[in-house]
């Protein structure tokens, strides 16, 4: 009796396909796109345990937890909010400070190392954003700071769907009564826009800054009783170029210059670290720090770089009643040898032994604080 084997069109291959990998696809797909984010790191986990202010519906869920664990007589299984740091970077000074700068004011004897991280990047987001995509400040609390302060924008952007709470209803309102165009994309439009930053669903569209000339700058710092101008010598984080504006508006200087190249320029994050101050503070560009300096000595200014090595206290500054200029280093390697070598002075802040160092800003800030009390005694 013929069995199977004898049938004239027997099957001779499996009817299932052979199994197959992906062939490492999968895995070259997650490439560049950053590591996946810890529990405690998602604002939209209830285990999230970050610095930011927790979203609405985070806190529903974490609420809920706790009533659920209270029920039954367990922990909860949720984060602890403001035990992480998840900001942007850490603040501070000395070796943890991101935009630190060793000898703190710029003159450091060898640089530091800046550890300045990053925005977040969502898992899977990360992209290049468009060479002609606008400038966006992304994140509820920064762009409700940043219109509350006078930031000028040119549009809102809303994602669709966004879980309105008092900081979007706010920033829509603003926007609503200055005029401010409010543009509802989708979040893949904004994902696109702002390169897989983590948005939040909002960010507001801040436009070029327009920068003063260097020599009607100066022109009209010279019309003043004691000239105050500040230079800043390659900083490259916006945040301490925001700081150092602000600084300067706050104790009298008359206008700030920085130069084109190899240093942070006016950024929708330096606006906002500003305060606004940007708006009303003079800040021109210059080509050559060095020959800018040069030629605000020719008109009379005396230049003061800070210097950790510098021989002379900042407390005893005798010259800083007539016209000055405060030349401010970079983070981490502080005074070019240029524009170390053309300052009339290098002034050092005295601080503990202890104390590597102070931060960009903050350095200036004390020096621009020491010579506006000496002027008002």
């Amino acid at each position: 009796m013929p069995g199977n084997s004898q049938r004239r069109n027997k099957r001779v291959t499996p009817k299932k396909g052979a199994a197959g990998g992906s062939g490492g696809k999968n895995r070259a797909g997650l490439a560049g796109r950053g590591r996946t984010l810890p529990a405690d790191e998602r604002p939209w986990h209830k285990g999230y345990s970050g610095t930011e202010q927790l979203p609405e519906k985070t806190a529903r869920k974490q609420e809920k937890e706790r009533r659920a664990a209270a029920a039954e007589g367990r922990a909860p299984k949720i984060g602890v909010p403001g035990s992480k740091d998840t900001t942007w970077g850490k603040n501070g000074s000395g070796r943890g400070a991101p935009a630190s700068t060793r000898g703190a004011f710029a003159g450091g004897r060898g640089g530091g190392k800046v550890g300045a991280r990053g925005p977040r990047i969502a898992p899977g987001r990360r992209s290049t954003p468009p060479k002609d995509s606008p400038e966006l400040l992304v994140g509820r609390n920064p762009v409700v700071e940043a219109l509350r302060s006078g930031v000028p924008a040119t549009a809102l952007y809303v994602a669709q769907g966004i879980e309105m709470d008092e900081r979007v209803r706010e920033a829509v309102r603003t926007c609503a009564d200055k005029g401010i165009a409010i543009m509802e994309v989708s979040r893949a439009e904004l994902d696109r826009i702002t390169g897989g930053v983590l948005h939040q669903g909002i960010g507001v569209q801040v436009p070029p800054f327009a920068y003063e000339d260097f020599s009607d700058m100066v022109a009209a710092a010279l019309e003043q009783t004691a000239p105050l101008l500040v230079a800043l010598d390659g900083v490259t984080d916006p945040r301490n170029l925001g700081a150092v504006i602000r600084s300067a508006a706050a104790f009298g200087a008359h206008g700030i210059f920085v130069p084109e190249r190899r240093a942070a320029g006016i950024t929708a994050t330096a606006w906002r670290t500003s305060a606004g101050a940007a708006a009303r503070l003079p800040v021109a560009q210059v080509t050559n720090l060095t020959r800018a300096i040069k030629a605000c000595q020719q008109e009379g200014f005396m230049a003061i770089g800070l210097d950790a090595d510098g021989a002379t206290d900042v407390y005893n500054l005798e010259v800083a009643t007539g016209p000055t200029i405060v030349v401010v280093g970079s983070e981490g390697r502080g005074l070019s040898r240029l524009v170390g070598e053309t300052c009339d002075l290098r002034v050092s802040i005295p601080m503990a032994s202890d104390v590597e160092s102070l931060n960009a800003s903050v350095a200036a800030a004390v020096a621009l604080s020491e010579i506006t009390r000496r002027r008002n005694a």
